[in-house]
């Protein structure tokens, strides 16, 4: 019997070793970490407290619902003010509106998965922006039910492990025969305390020289700066 041979994510069916693959969502599949933190370090800058895109992703990326308020809250060490919301509510549907693409290779990359291998999305948003932005890029159909929000399903968001447990428990597969992709610090210190196998995805417009040491410090089991590594590490 003949072996299958890895090749270019955008060719055929890769093989893979694993039992299932979770996916972190932003920074992951669409490039929507940039845009997000640029719009709250302008807004929070315009008010008052200089943030650069940079400080806003290194403190906020990767957090949601309180967890998220609280980290800007103690940066600019007062409340937010109700415009805030306002303002994010605006942008939230602005982009909802418009789409945000792909991050290189991830539409290839799934399209190229076996079929019946079972996959999650694993995301602090909300399963509304995920489908919506899973639609615009044109895989609306790849995870069937299977999109799990941080804020949604289980009581403790990133980085606690909970969401990976929980998604690997929906599909059926041990979390140690998962591989988890993730691309922000908060999701792989959750990834790796739920004891999957961690790739450390850099490929995201957001993610700075330095990214892929940040994440082995957390001790992600091995980083990637594209699908198609990210392919021959799940062979």
């Amino acid at each position: 019997m003949t072996m299958a041979t890895p090749v270019s994510t955008a060719a055929a069916t890769i093989p893979v070793r694993f039992a299932a693959l979770l996916f972190d969502f932003d920074g992951v599949l669409i490039e929507s970490e940039y845009v997000g933190n640029k719009h709250i370090a302008d807004y929070l800058t315009s008010i008052g407290h200089p943030t650069t895109p940079e400080q806003s992703m290194a403190k906020f990326m990767g957090y949601a619902g309180k967890d998220f308020l609280d980290r800007v809250e103690a940066w600019i060490g007062r409340a937010l003010p109700d415009a805030f919301f306002a303002a994010r509510e605006a942008e939230d549907a602005r982009v909802m509106a418009e789409g945000i693409g792909e991050v290189a290779g991830a539409i290839a990359f799934v399209r190229s998965l076996p079929a019946d291998l079972p996959k999650a999305v694993v995301s602090s948003s909300s399963t509304r922006w995920i489908r919506r932005h899973l639609e615009h890029i044109g895989l609306s159909d790849a995870f069937g039910d299977h999109l799990y929000s941080g804020r949604e399903h289980v009581e403790r968001g990133k980085p606690e492990p909970d969401l990976y447990l929980f998604a690997a428990d929906k599909l059926g597969v041990a979390i140690g025969g998962c591989a988890i992709l993730e691309d922000s610090p908060v999701g792989a210190t959750g990834a790796v305390a739920s004891g999957g196998y961690v790739i450390g995805l850099c490929a995201g417009n957001h993610c700075a020289p330095d990214h892929a040491d940040r994440l082995r410090t957390i001790g992600v089991s091995a980083v990637a700066s594209s699908f198609d590594e990210v392919a021959a590490l799940l062979k």
